[in-house]
């Protein structure tokens, strides 16, 4: 084991990053440089999210990190608390209900001052007539920011990260433990002098320019942004897949005990958290009074924009935790803590015109066009309107007076209408861009010109090198559009014939950087299958399914090739996705440019063949292994000749039932007659039938 004394640790102050060969060091020594590893990561992380005061460089971290990964696979150390468990676990099919440890109340709340002051008059009633203290010396307020992220319940036992829910009905929220475990600055050991057991209530939110570039990432793929930084903590958080929380910013503020440790004042709960390793906001105060407390919200509102998180308005609570305990609470929210909100950011103005802008999918989105407007600081000249069903409900048309607000205090929409003339914009019948016919889909509208549209060639282009596609450097959004201005690339096949000398033509161009862009290509021409099937851009396949397909098919050819039935056969593919694989893979326009790609890319085959031990099996997976992940225990069965499949039918020969199964999977087996087996009994199969395992 590592020693206690941090001087003995090498990775803690200027670490080495020249490792040994993992296989030149033996089990013994491995053992202990991953402990001593732990322990640096660990205090890392705690310096960069907590105290703010990194010591080591992103790379050096980087380095560690991947050491402790080789380690732990190399020699089988990996704990349950290690830094590693952050990069996700095994899908779950839902997210089991957890009660909380203490109720998770919410807090009255108003936007005037006088609401706020007559909290502070009920407050002193209630105290006068229950205390024996002087009221005015008692009454000090802490004053916190009010953050608009998800709330959450975090449970550390014996100081090691327990389990995380979401606050539901502040009686039973939903188990996030393995997408909570993912957040960087949740630590997965407490630090200090800590009681055994703590519940303690946090904030989760994605920091504002996190937001900003995830928005645009879902933006130039043809899809929904969210509408503001506390819908993509959410949404994140309640990802059934916890590698795709680990993918996404998150971050964390703590601000309360729900259970396992007192203190006398907040202040003194806020004082201690970071000495736990828990990460707080540097922006509180205690203030005496009332207008003290109106100050100090109206000192964070002028804050606010400089800020890389959102809030709301302020959270102004009695210090004195004695006297919360005798103001207690009413049957949904504290007797001893209000939340003084901030005023909406909203702006009339006028719609001068709504263009219709295309997506990488041919999704189009109206965007009205205004008179330009301060709203909440920032100038706002464009709104979105989502979808034509959004045009439709609002019956917003060009010369109309909106009301515009910063949805999240992020993205400027059209709120409402608030004079204009009978009637709304009439939603094109042909692509703007293409002339091609415009088809509907819901609420949704989409060009069917599918490659044979300029637009979606650009945004083809800008995907397939793309950090989700191929990672090719050098082609931006403007450096993309300028090639196909200049007609050196129409679609993604060209980018294969282009050529130096004539990218130097271009304005911008020297010889360096068009020699790297060159490189860069060149670079991407044997691209693994399932990098591939994600660049294409093919409709709701991400680099989940893609990776899906490319393990159950093995090559691009098979994947074209399958039918809807075969694809349905595929984990995270049902009846609509298959439906738009095919569509895609029938599109004239886009069988024209994939056969002209496919003569300069050749995808590395995915491994599938393992025998055929378990032809004509089919084997379904709920809950998660302790001895595989999901895709691990996916692939051994594939590999092997047999099928994977997401959901039970009459088809389905075993369902697999690890640790938090879903309980409709469950139900399924029993209504079809499935034979259910534990992780044992899985094995057990496995090895029955010659798999190795």
């Amino acid at each position: 084991m590592a020693s206690d004394d941090p001087s003995d640790n090498p990775y803690l102050a200027d670490p080495p990053t020249d490792f040994d060969p993992v296989a030149d060091i033996d089990e013994d020594a491995a053992r202990e440089q991953a402990e001593q590893l732990r322990e640096a990561i660990r205090s890392h992380d705690h310096r960069y999210y907590v105290e703010n005061d990194p010591v080591v460089g992103d790379r050096t971290y980087d380095a560690l990190f991947a050491r402790l990964v080789d380690l732990e696979k190399t020699f089988d150390l990996q704990t349950e608390d290690s830094p590693t468990r952050r990069v996700g676990g095994p899908p779950r099919d839902e997210l089991p209900e957890v009660e909380h440890v203490a109720p998770m109340r919410s807090i009255d709340q108003g936007g005037e001052a006088d609401a706020v002051r007559e909290f502070d008059r009920r407050v002193r009633e209630r105290l006068a007539a229950e205390w024996d203290r002087d009221v005015d010396a008692a009454v000090a307020y802490y004053c916190e920011p009010k953050f608009d992220g998800l709330s959450v319940e975090v449970v550390y036992e014996d100081g090691r990260f327990e389990r995380a829910a979401t606050r539901g009905d502040g009686e039973v929220g939903e188990d996030v433990t393995a997408n909570v475990r993912t957040i960087p600055a949740v630590p997965e050991r407490l630090r200090g002098d800590y009681p055994d057991f703590l519940a303690v209530r946090g904030e989760v939110y994605m920091p504002e320019p996190a937001f900003q570039a995830h928005n645009r990432e879902l933006i130039e793929a043809g899809e929904d942004p969210f509408a503001n930084p506390r819908n993509a903590a959410a949404g994140t958080l309640r990802q059934l897949d916890p590698s795709v929380t680990a993918e996404r910013p998150l971050s964390v503020f703590f601000f309360d005990v729900l259970a396992g440790a007192e203190f006398d004042t907040r202040w003194e709960m806020h004082e201690r958290f970071p000495e736990w390793g828990l990460r707080v906001t540097d922006r509180t105060s205690v203030v005496e009074g009332v207008e003290a407390a109106t100050d100090y919200r109206d000192a964070l509102l002028a804050e606010r924009d400089d800020l890389d998180y959102e809030i709301d308005g302020v959270v102004v609570s009695v210090n004195d935790l004695a006297a919360c305990d005798l103001l207690g609470h009413t049957s949904r929210a504290p007797r001893w803590a209000f939340a003084y909100k901030f005023p909406a950011r909203t702006e009339r103005t006028t719609v001068r015109d709504v263009v219709v802008q295309v997506g990488r999918t041919g999704r189009l989105t109206p965007v009205a066009l205004l008179d330009p407007v301060e709203v909440g600081g920032v100038t706002v000249s464009r709104a979105s309107l989502h979808n034509p069903a959004e045009v439709e409900r609002l019956g917003v048309g060009v010369g109309d007076e909106v009301r515009i607000r910063r949805a999240g205090d992020v993205i400027p929409e059209v709120a409402e209408v608030l004079d204009g003339e009978d009637g709304h914009f009439t939603f094109p019948e042909t692509c703007p861009v293409c002339e091609s016919p415009v088809e509907r889909e819901g609420p949704m509208a989409f060009c069917s010109g599918g490659l044979g549209c300029r637009a979606q060639r650009e945004r083809a282009v800008e995907h397939y090198a793309s950090r989700k596609g191929l990672d090719i450097e050098g082609l931006g959004e403007k450096n993309v559009r300028q090639l196909l201005d200049a007609g050196l690339v129409d679609d993604v096949a060209d980018l294969y014939e282009l050529d130096a000398d004539k990218l130097t033509d271009l304005e911008g161009w020297g010889q360096k950087s068009a020699r790297n862009l060159v490189v860069e290509v060149e670079a991407a021409r044997e691209p693994p299958l399932s990098e591939f099937l994600a660049a294409l851009g093919i409709p709701s396949v991400g680099g989940t399914v893609a990776a899906s397909l490319a393990r159950h098919f093995g090559t691009f050819e098979a994947v074209r090739d399958a039918d809807p039935e075969a694809l349905q056969a595929v984990e995270d593919v049902g009846p609509t996705v298959a439906r738009e694989i095919r569509d895609f893979f029938e599109s004239e326009a886009n069988r024209e440019v994939l056969d002209r790609l496919l003569a300069h890319v050749d995808p590395h085959p995915a491994e599938t063949s393992g025998g055929d031990a378990l032809e004509g099996l089919t084997v379904v997976f709920t809950g998660s292994l302790d001895r595989f992940t999901r895709g691990e225990a996916q692939d051994l069965v594939e590999r092997a000749g047999g099928a994977a499949t997401s959901s039970v039918s009459g088809n389905t020969d075993y369902l697999v039932v690890g640790a938090d199964p879903g309980q409709r999977k469950r139900e399924d087996a029993a209504e079809h007659g499935v034979e259910t087996l534990d992780e044992a009994e899985f094995v057990a199969v496995l090895e029955e039938c010659g798999v190795d395992v």
